[in-house]
């Protein structure tokens, strides 16, 4: 038996130095945007904030569109070459001049729609698109509820507007020309819309801020407001368009989260517990409010569920750990509330968050901080692997396909050459631990309720007391009533006072 008690205490060693790793630590200016801006990155944007990405983008397209035209020119200087080479060859003199400049401008036309294919949708997939919305032809019930949201949205609008005066009808007068605008701009990318988007931002809230000079705060009110109005009249339109590959994205990550179920919070290191029931609470709503995301049209609204999702974790890990949560708390719990919540279209809401979302509201605030958390976190499911998680790449591989789990693991964890016996005892040691804490748990919230039982009892004395002494209790001698006129009164101690006799000037 000693033996056996030597062998499992080496081997309980060894799972405990093997159980013992770094967590997920993510250093705060991993979060900022890596060309030193001070604002927050996000991995859509290749690490920079949406204004650094839009100069980045915009050096790019002049880069590639420069490099499309040298070479559509190139290839036209060798067509032409080549043919005027093979012409005199052939001492074929009958191309006349016409028909060459003919070629010519035809060659031209087909060099601009090269250049223009690197940019926009082919005519192909527009058709492709016309068909598939002809075939699925949404119901009369659904566009008569999106018409009723569409004009609940506008008349909120347009009373929001009226508080504004003479900016509030210029505002509306380019809100409703952008939207113009953009109807007839369906055929564009969809990187080019949220460019298009990004800028009517801009130029709005400048507006307002220069020429009309609104305040800071009623410009980020309007902001908000123009935001609502606009993409609840784009949603349909925008959000997880058939010429992306979002819905691709969707499906890969959810399937992932599918396979990645048996990741236990002691693999990611998660501070919380979820055997108190208040914890366990907070962790149904963090859930509840991360699905909830895909619900909502606004960008702006979305942000709000993964804000409130957040300050739940916030609240949870709190709870557990009896202080305030870190940002090395924070991230972990967050890997696992998606892994456990398996957000439906997680990919095209944080796209679509990020194409159209008011760019200020990303790069600075707690909106734009839990924003990049998330989009950490989904990265960090993607490339999910048996070192992030401690374990060897055997068991990762097992975990994925299935052939066994961590908690069949944990109970054959033990060396085979001890005795049913010690493995009972030292699983009932295990229990025994957790029943202890939750008495201690217990024992201290009995405590703390005794202690403010008797300070809200000491409260309530003492303001009695002060009002009391403030107020004091006046007992008066009753009044004694005054008698009739024509009653039995010797005395004559009970009459009125006689009448005055008053002299008037005539």
């Amino acid at each position: 038996i000693f033996l056996s008690l030597t062998l499992f205490s080496l081997n309980r060693k060894k799972m405990n130095l093997k159980s013992e790793r770094r967590g997920i630590h993510v250093d705060q200016s991993e979060l900022l945007c890596k060309k030193g801006c001070g604002y927050y990155g996000n991995p859509a944007w290749q690490g920079f904030c949406s204004k650094c990405w839009r100069e980045e983008y915009h050096k790019a397209r002049q880069k590639q569109i420069q490099e499309d035209w040298e070479l559509a020119e190139r290839l036209q200087r060798e067509e032409e070459e080549a043919y005027a080479s093979s012409q005199s060859t052939q001492g074929a003199q009958s191309l006349t001049f016409s028909k060459f400049e003919e070629k010519k401008t035809n060659e031209k036309t087909r060099k601009v729609t090269t250049v223009k294919k690197f940019f926009t949708a082919s005519s192909r997939t527009g058709a492709k698109k016309a068909e598939i919305q002809e075939a699925k032809a949404p119901s009369p019930s659904i566009n008569r509820q999106a018409s009723i949201e569409t004009d609940r949205v506008s008349k909120e609008f347009i009373e929001f507007l009226k508080t504004y005066h003479k900016p509030g009808q210029d505002i509306y007068k380019q809100c409703k020309l952008f939207l113009d605008t953009m109807n007839h701009k369906r055929d564009l990318s969809i990187e080019e819309q949220s460019e298009c988007a990004q800028d009517f931002y801009q130029n709005v809230a400048e507006k307002l801020q220069t020429r009309w000079k609104v305040p800071p705060e009623k410009v980020e009110k309007a902001m908000d407001q123009i935001e609502k109005y606009i993409m609840t009249r784009q949603y349909k339109y925008v959000f997880c368009p058939e010429t992306t590959d979002d819905e691709k994205k969707d499906l890969a990550v959810q399937k992932r989260i599918r396979a990645l179920h048996w990741v236990t919070p002691q693999m990611l290191c998660v501070p919380v517990n979820e055997e108190i029931p208040e914890v366990s609470d907070m962790v149904v709503k963090a859930i509840t409010d991360i699905i909830e995301m895909d619900s909502k049209r606004v960008p702006r609204d979305k942000l709000a569920c993964i804000t409130k999702c957040s300050k739940h974790i916030f609240n949870a890990i709190k709870i557990t750990k009896n202080e305030p949560a870190s940002a090395d708390d924070f991230l972990p719990t967050l890997i696992y509330i998606v892994l456990k919540g398996n957000p439906p279209r997680l990919q095209s809401n944080i796209q679509y968050i990020t194409r159209f979302c008011n760019p200020s509201r990303l790069m600075t605030g707690e909106d734009g901080y839990y924003f990049t958390n998330l989009c950490c976190a989904v990265a960090f499911i993607e490339k999910l692997d048996a070192q992030s998680l401690n374990l060897s790449q055997e068991d990762f591989d097992r975990f994925m396909t299935g052939q066994t789990s961590p908690k069949k693991q944990e109970s054959d964890s033990f060396s085979p050459d001890v005795c049913l016996g010690v493995k009972q005892m030292y699983k009932n040691l295990d229990l025994l631990s957790q029943l202890n804490e939750r008495q201690e748990r217990i024992v201290n919230e009995a405590k703390k309720l005794e202690k403010d039982l008797i300070d809200w009892t000491d409260g309530i004395t003492k303001e009695v007391q002060d009002i009391v002494e403030k107020y004091p209790l006046e007992i008066k001698p009753k009044n004694q009533a005054l008698a009739a006129i024509d009653s039995e009164n010797v005395e004559n101690d009970k009459l009125p006072p006689p009448l005055q006799p008053q002299v008037y000037a005539g």
